[in-house]
């Protein structure tokens, strides 16, 4: 079980759920260059489903839709799941950090955070997918340790599996 308390000291750290669904859909919306990429657009009905919805096998227990807040500030939004695709290793479903503080180093504050608190509760890795026409999210998660180990394709769209050792 993941506490997420501990994931970081720098950020005050929620569980976020239905009620927080209008908060997040505002959250994604004014990050459009992600949208542009995936050639979709936010909806309150996806944010909804985004909140639920786990990897076959895994229960919602495990799932864990969390906010970052600076100064009752969203900063970053982050679907987190425990012992996907296997029990030693951890899943970043989803990753957006604010607009407005992009590019200062606190995603990758963050994830180092994260990655060092998931490494002491016994996790060997953290595993994600990235959308492979991104240039941006793949730098990202490049200049963050996280190698790509395969390329699936996900109905059309093709994913960057990268995994980070801890």
């Amino acid at each position: 079980m993941i506490e997420i308390s501990k994931i970081s000291s720098s950020y005050d750290i929620r569980r976020l759920g239905d009620t927080d669904s209008d908060s997040i859909l505002g959250f994604c919306r004014r990050n459009t260059q992600y949208y542009e990429y995936c050639e979709a657009e936010p909806t309150k009905e996806q944010v909804l489903n985004d909140l639920h919805i786990t990897p076959p096998g895994i229960a919602l227990s495990d799932k864990y839709y969390i906010g970052f807040y600076q100064n009752e500030t969203l900063i970053a939004v982050m679907d987190l799941i425990d012992g996907y695709p296997e029990p030693e290793v951890a899943y970043i479903g989803f990753f957006m950090m604010n607009k407005d503080v992009q590019g200062k180093g606190i995603g990758t504050e963050i994830i180092r955070e994260m990655s060092a608190y998931l490494k002491t509760e016994g996790k060997t890795a953290v595993r994600l997918a990235i959308d492979k026409g991104n240039p941006q999210s793949t730098h990202f998660w490049k200049k963050n340790g996280f190698i790509v180990i395969k390329e699936v394709d996900r109905n059309g769209w093709t994913a960057l599996v990268a995994e980070k050792q801890l």
